[in-house]
């Protein structure tokens, strides 16, 4: 089977009668790809930033972006709510993301024991998902908008690219946390932003903070919640997508 990594440049190639049923593009660059007479059914395409911004993606000339954007929203209600722009917003926002986890926790809690230490596809299990969720609110929120020296909790899972964006990976366990354990670091990422919510003006969400990947570009605290919102949203759509493989 043949293998491509970052060391082949297969920018421009032309594909000409090529056999690519079953192939895997894993972290790969397609933007403006061109794909003609293809014969592309049952194909899996999970783009997420396909939707910010003007991206789009175009399906025999028809922009699918927007109709895929409000797909999600029906299935994931409170969801349309990660870009609200103001303090009640986004605390209606929250509470929302909030109700959605729980339903899936519920889902979780009712599965066979083991079920979230499962990988399906080489992703992330749900405990990981967890974890790296921990992660997230420790860098945009503990680190970017608090500006804590140290921001991220040991059972945090990255991902494994961050190492080249200067991220201490020492900073993370090597032991496997029991799935209780990390129920209960979850809970507690999740109260602080609640608690933060609560009370955050609009003066607030205005203030300047530091990208944590790049310092030189500012941010606003609210487009570091933001991408809270968006992190949050994201890898809940990840995690019941799993699950429900795991199900069937």
């Amino acid at each position: 089977m043949a293998a491509f990594t970052e060391n082949d440049d297969l920018q421009k190639a032309v594909f000409t009668d090529v056999n690519l049923s079953g192939a895997r593009f894993v972290r790969c660059d397609l933007s403006g790809v061109i794909l003609r007479a293809a014969e592309v059914a049952g194909a899996d395409i999970d783009a997420p930033w396909l939707l910010s911004g003007d991206n789009a993606l175009f399906v025999n000339g028809v922009d699918v972006a927007p109709y895929v954007d409000a797909e999600l929203n029906r299935r994931f209600p409170g969801r349309e709510l990660r870009v609200a722009n103001d303090p009640e917003a986004l605390r209606t926002a929250w509470a929302a993301l909030e109700r959605a986890w729980a339903t899936t926790l519920e889902q979780v809690a009712a599965m066979p024991a083991g079920t979230t230490d499962i990988s399906v596809d080489g992703e992330w299990s749900f405990a990981q998902t967890l974890r790296h969720l921990v992660m997230a609110t420790n860098t945009w929120f503990n680190g970017a908008i608090q500006g804590a020296e140290n921001p991220h909790h040991p059972i945090g899972q990255p991902n494994a690219e961050y190492e080249t964006d200067g991220l201490d990976m020492s900073v993370f366990s090597t032991a496997k946390p029991s799935y209780d354990e990390v129920l209960a670091v979850r809970a507690e990422h999740v109260t602080q932003v609640r608690d933060y919510l609560a009370t955050v003006t609009t003066d607030e969400l205005a203030g300047t903070r530091k990208n944590p990947w790049s310092p030189e570009y500012p941010e606003t605290v609210l487009s570091c919640l933001h991408t809270i919102l968006e992190e949050e949203w994201e890898h809940l759509r990840y995690a019941t997508r799993d699950l429900a493989t795991l199900t069937a």
